[in-house]
């Protein structure tokens, strides 16, 4: 098939896609009308930070459009794994136990957890235990039973796949666990890493039942303008002690400043409805003409996507390279440059990874990286355009 023949039978899906954004783009903009965000709110503060109007803002916006109480929103975290840790030590105390209901986390979240001598969670006394998903969904019977056992003070879910083989979980699975935890131990932090599936579907899990969602500003709620960053919203309880741990018990949110200003961070949120649907759609194209050439994908073409993410089994480590190696090519930034595998800190395995991007390491920007094991899965995420994304389809579709 040509590309044109694969885009339009994709048409049905895109539609969905512009809908979804349309009402998340809306919402943005409510967020924004009631929060009276003004230029004036730009413009950034030295020293100490106090009364900064901009910060102060930008933590509640995000509050009201992910349907939370409060946040915090910053430059000064730097990456996604910074954010979680943030939270996570923010909420935690000696003795508690940190379950995850969705097996391991991320590669680079291992030394948080149970680093030796390094200020990890364990050495400060905090206990971990994980249940592994059953199939593509929860293990509740598995949950009921240690949640009932350790009462634990924060239940952990991860959204998204990491380098698993599964596909991310959609809002209403993560508002069943929420609801279905709570009656179990009400005391318990729900504790959501939305990383890649912001403005993917119309709720976000603080809508259905979670305490707090973290994520990355160089991901999708960055709208592809922001250039570091990252958010953590939630209940108000949570976030003040949160807080805490972000700067300092006796300080919290009151201060921090931030002297290059706000603007990009501001933009980038009403920007980003429309450029994670960019995302989406340029993800099931690559998909499907990975299809056609009897690639399997995660999510298929015909299902639901929950996270901008499209994973494509390759089965092999050469022709996985040549995949990666062909997203950087069509990059903007380092076109020129050949990515190799390499030991990357934080994994395993040695990794691959396409990113050819305005902002490092960007993935709301077109990227693919895989860890080169078994079954060698290529894992696309991002494009600013749609366009960008037809471009690497079109060389994709000629090579395989």
């Amino acid at each position: 098939m040509t590309i044109n023949e694969i885009e339009q039978s994709l048409t049905d899906q895109f539609r969905q896609i512009d809908e979804i954004a349309f009402i998340n783009q809306k919402k943005v903009i409510e967020a924004f009308r009631k929060n009276k965000v003004s230029s004036n709110m730009f413009a950034g503060t030295t020293g100490y930070g106090y009364d900064d109007k901009g910060r102060d803002t930008l933590c509640q916006l995000y509050a009201d459009v992910f349907g939370a109480e409060a946040g915090i929103v910053s430059p000064l975290l730097t990456c996604g794994t910074h954010t979680i840790s943030t939270a996570l030590f923010g909420l935690l105390r000696p003795g508690d136990y940190l379950l995850s209901i969705t097996g391991d986390l991320y590669d680079t979240l291992e030394e948080t957890l149970l680093g030796k001598d390094n200020g990890s969670l364990q050495d400060f006394g905090v206990k971990y235990d994980k249940i592994d998903l059953l199939g593509e969904d929860f293990d509740f019977a598995a949950v009921q039973k240690r949640v009932k056992k350790l009462k634990p003070k924060v239940v952990f879910i991860q959204r998204s796949r990491g380098y698993s083989s599964r596909k991310a979980l959609s809002v209403e699975q993560i508002g069943k666990a929420c609801e279905f935890v709570k009656k179990i131990s009400p005391k318990s932090f729900l504790v959501v890493d939305n990383c890649y599936g912001e403005f993917v579907e119309i709720d976000e899990p603080t809508n259905h039942g979670a305490d707090v969602i973290v994520g990355s500003l160089i991901k999708n709620a960055g709208g592809g303008l922001a250039s570091t960053g990252g958010y953590i919203v939630g209940c108000k309880k949570a976030i003040d002690l949160i807080a805490k741990r972000f700067t300092c018990p006796s300080l919290g949110m009151e201060v921090g400043s931030f002297e290059a200003g706000y603007r990009i961070f501001f933009q980038g949120l009403f920007m980003a409805p429309h450029v994670v649907a960019q995302a989406m759609k340029g993800a099931l194209l690559i998909g499907k003409v990975m299809e056609e050439k009897g690639y399997k994908t995660l999510p298929s073409s015909q299902e639901k996507s929950s996270d901008i993410i499209k994973s494509i089994v390759i089965g092999n480590s050469e022709q996985l390279i040549k995949f990666v190696q062909t997203v950087q090519k069509f990059s903007p930034i380092d076109s020129f440059v050949t990515p190799l595998p390499w030991d990357m800190p934080g994994y395993d395995d040695q990794v691959i990874m396409a990113a050819g991007t305005f902002v490092g390491g960007a993935s709301i920007e077109m990227s693919c990286d895989s860890p080169i094991r078994p079954p060698y899965i290529a894992y696309f995420q991002g494009a600013l355009t749609y366009e960008h994304a037809k471009a690497v389809a079109e060389e994709l579709n000629n090579l395989f």
